[in-house]
């Protein structure tokens, strides 16, 4: 999951600059996502984001060997890295764009609370993204024990990374 974690904060770092939606609105007079999603921030977490899932590859045998546990990797069942990647990575961010769609759309500002909705679209959307694109690999490594996993370890991650990147100034809000 390292992956599609990565690139919603990697976005907040680096993005900035045009937002995705040029400023428009829907007929609602809300604008469709809002100034805190980006072209640059998009980009950045999606490279960001497959960059982490290639050196994961890279140290895949190495750990394992080093551990004596069999890690799983990004490739298989007809699948390739690079799809499998781009897959997680983009997948995360535009779960978080849907929830930020949905959220203007209730008439929330940027950085509002949404709990438990705000700690999983990302994860959501990647698994999304991954299962549409790679049906074999996630099936074959999300099984339903992973997921609960993932379930429950996701909100404490997205909560912990939120509250160091409000403390180290990069988010406005530590939620």
């Amino acid at each position: 999951m390292l992956p599609a974690y990565i690139p919603n904060s990697m976005a907040a770092v680096f993005g900035g600059g045009r937002p995705i939606d040029g400023g428009r609105v829907m007929k609602d007079g809300r604008r469709i996502l809002g100034d805190g999603k980006t072209y640059r921030g998009l980009f950045a977490g999606i490279v960001c984001g497959v960059l982490l899932g290639l050196l994961q590859t890279a140290l895949l045998i190495p750990v394992s060997e080093l551990l004596d546990i069999s890690f799983p990797s990004f490739s298989g069942s007809g699948s390739s890295t690079m799809v499998v990647l781009l897959s997680l990575a983009s997948g995360s961010l535009f779960g978080d764009m849907f929830k930020s769609f949905f959220k203007r759309r209730l008439g929330m500002q940027r950085g509002a609370s949404l709990p438990l909705v705000d700690q999983l679209d990302f994860v959501l959307g990647a698994w999304i993204f991954t299962y549409l694109s790679c049906t074999g690999w996630f099936i074959m490594n999300f099984t339903r024990n992973v997921m609960i996993a993932v379930l429950v370890i996701s909100p404490l991650l997205h909560l912990t990374t939120n509250v160091i990147g409000y403390l180290i100034g990069v988010k406005k809000e530590p939620w």
